[in-house]
């Protein structure tokens, strides 16, 4: 009877060991990795398999997890380094940088601080492409440095399975010698600015009072034309009269100036009587003869 129950309790014990070797198995052989990481399994300290998200299975006791990896976006800590521009001005340039890990067993057996390492290629490639640019560029240029900052990134971790989100530059900022030179510069450039848009208004005025000028000449040259082609007229049309009509046109003629004068004379204030030699009165009478004649 004792035999019987030491027989069962040792099968019990077998049964216990062998279901327990089981769970273990089972344990050690399925694994269920989150949606946001993958295992990279060792077997034998070599490199066997990466897990991806879900149920996966190994080979319990041949395969081991080594490194369980996030494949979540990361970002790198903000970091402040110098750099000198082309017109050798020294800046310091905060830049932050977003990346995430595609390939975790290039990251894990190529790189030990991949933290680190990108920082430094980040640090490195910043000032090489500042270096390239006057300040003004990096000031106005941003986007187009920061894509250029980003694409050498990028060729330069693609050994470690990291891809670079982002990269992006917080801040320029400049040393205070730097910044008071700067602004002597934008207030002489204002200064100019003004002098010499006072200038242009200087010169204006002068065109425009040129202008002036010349039309008043050119409007006083038509008028004295005018006047001249007139008179012109006139005498063509008197010469013509004295060529038809002989003396007596040109009798005509003085005898009406004669009467035209007169009557301006008595015309004036204080000049109402006016004592005229008897000479004139005869002249004046044959004008008005001849003036009655040619009526």
């Amino acid at each position: 009877m004792e035999q019987l129950i030491l027989d069962l309790l040792s099968q019990n014990i077998v049964f216990l060991v062998a279901a327990t070797l089981i769970v273990i198995i089972i344990f050690r052989g399925i694994k269920i990795v989150p949606q946001s990481q993958k295992y990279v399994v060792e077997r034998f300290g070599r490199l066997h398999a990466v897990l991806g998200p879900g149920i996966n299975f190994i080979v319990p006791f041949l395969d081991n997890v080594a490194h369980k990896i996030s494949i979540l976006e990361r970002q790198l800590p903000n970091a402040t380094q110098d750099a000198i521009t082309k017109d050798n001005v020294l800046v310091q340039i905060d830049t932050s940088v977003f990346y995430r890990i595609l390939e975790p067993e290039k990251t894990v057996y190529r790189i030990r601080d991949v933290d680190g390492a990108i920082a430094t290629t980040v640090a490195g490639i910043v000032r090489a492409e500042i270096g390239k640019m006057d300040l003004d560029e990096v000031q106005s240029n941003r986007a187009q440095l920061i894509s250029r900052i980003q694409e050498s990134v990028e060729d330069a971790v693609d050994d470690w399975g990291i891809e670079v989100t982002r990269a992006e530059i917080l801040d320029v900022n400049l040393d205070q010698a730097t910044r008071d030179a700067m602004l002597q510069q934008l207030n002489a450039e204002r200064a100019r600015r003004a002098q010499v848009t006072e200038a242009e208004g200087q010169k204006r005025s002068v065109e425009l009072a040129a202008d002036a000028e010349l039309y008043a000449a050119e409007q006083s040259a038509k008028a004295r034309r005018i006047e001249a082609e007139a008179e012109a007229y006139a005498t063509e049309v008197v010469a013509k009269a004295i060529k038809e009509n002989g003396i007596e046109a040109a009798q005509y003629q003085v005898a009406l100036k004669q009467v035209e004068s007169l009557t301006a004379l008595g015309q004036g204030e204080g000049k109402q009587t006016i004592v005229v030699p008897a000479q004139a009165l005869e002249a004046f009478g044959d004008a008005f003869k001849l003036l009655k004649g040619v009526r």
